[in-house]
This record gives C-alpha cells, structure tokens and sequence, in this order.
C-alpha cells in the first residue's frame, strides 16, 4: 500500500494498494499453535482419559497421541490443552476422604495452636477448591523477613498438576523461610485475588514491600488489584 499527504486537501490518499499477499499466512506444522484451530475431539479426550487412568505422566501421554495421529501437527491440540482439559475434568472431583481428612488436620492444629489460620474457598457447588494454611512460626517469620517476597506456584505435587503455591524469602541466616503454602485447582486471576486477599488478612494487612513472581498474566492482574503500590518484580529465573 503507497499512501501520499495531498497538500491542498490536507488528507491521507491512498496512491496505489495491492491485495494479494506476498507471504505464506501460516505454516501447516504450525496451525495446531493457533488458538481458532486448536480442539480436543470427543475420540481424543478418550484417549487422553485412558492415558490418565493408567498413570501414564503428561508429556509420554502427549506424545503417544501424538504418534497415533500421525504427529503433532495432525493433532489439533497442545499438550497446554491437554493439561487444561485435565485439570477441568478433575475440577469438582476432589474426594470426601481427601477433603475430610484436610479438614481434620487443620481442626487438630486449631486445637492444639489458637493461631493457627487457615482458609478454604468454594466453588458455586459448595465444592472446596483454593486451601490456605499458616501457624503462628509463619507468620512470625512474616513480621521479621516479609520485606521481600517471591510467590511460586511452579510446583506441582501430585499427577493432579495442581499447583501449590509458596510465599517464601530468606532470614537473617540466609535460610528460606515460609510465609504460607497454598493448594490450588486453577491460576485464574478471581483465584489469586483470594489467596492474596486471605495472605494479607493472615499477617494483619501487612504489605511486603517487594514481591517477586514469574509473568504469569493472571498474578499480575491479581497483584495489581489487591496490592497496587507494592514493587511487582519478575525472579531472575524467569
């Protein structure tokens, strides 16, 4: 496109235009990257389920579908999706044994330990689904060492992948210290919204001064919201 200034009308014309393109759009190895193309088929989900049941870990399971497809790029999806998909299926799946015998833990610390906090948030279903727990020792460490925090929710702790979170940072020993751990179903901004809402309340509304992350869109605009004059930075790792 060749655009001139036309001085005496003072305007934009557009001199010449061609609308053929002198590019290739997209290429065929890399249309399963495009979110518009990318889909997980009713026949694949099977599998994908099938894979899951026999404890076959994410990336063998991924790349196993991926051969019977003829390779990736006759795939359709992503091992991303594939994970997403996962974590979606098991979302309101967490077991009355396992969510009973959290609650018992934690009723037994409060028992034992009056400062001991926790918090759980619940879905519409009234299904548990973010856990957060502190003692008195965390949040003391807090009070001292909470000038500097790194949140990381890189861990994965079980073939669920669901996230656990850490609010962690070193002490006057250069030791690592932890601030609070939290269980999570889903990174999605309402979910650290709440979990920094609830980390605040536990340490009196104190703000740490630095807090230090990866680049994870969700975190970002959760910290923005909760903690909008605190320092954002990013660890150097990432």
């Amino acid at each position: 496109m060749y655009v001139s200034l036309d001085r005496d009308l003072l305007k934009w014309i557009v001199k010449k235009f061609d609308d053929n393109y002198n590019h290739r759009l997209h290429l065929s190895q890399c249309t399963l990257l495009i979110p518009s193309q990318r889909k997980l088929y009713q026949a694949q989900a099977l599998n994908v389920d099938i894979s899951d049941d026999t404890s076959i870990y994410l990336k063998a399971s991924h790349d196993l579908i991926s051969a019977l497809a003829g390779g990736k790029e006759n795939l359709g999806f992503t091992r991303e999706d594939q994970k997403s998909y996962l974590r979606g299926k098991r979302q309101r799946n967490l077991e009355y044994e396992e969510a009973g015998s959290l609650l018992r833990y934690f009723q037994q610390q409060v028992a034992k330990n009056p400062y001991f906090y926790y918090a759980i948030q619940l879905d519409v279903d009234e299904m548990i689904t973010n856990i957060f727990g502190a003692n008195h020792e965390t949040i003391t460490d807090y009070e001292l060492f909470g000038d500097a925090v790194s949140f990381d929710t890189t861990f994965r702790t079980n073939k669920e992948y669901r996230p656990l979170a850490l609010f962690t940072s070193i002490n006057h020993f250069r030791k690592i210290v932890i601030f609070g751990p939290s269980l999570f179903y889903d990174e999605t901004t309402d979910s650290f919204e709440w979990l920094f809402e609830t980390f605040l309340q536990t340490m009196s509304r104190k703000k740490s001064s630095n807090f230090f992350t990866n680049q994870d869109q969700a975190m970002i605009k959760a910290i923005s919201k909760v903690m909008p004059k605190v320092f954002h930075g990013l660890c150097t790792y990432h």
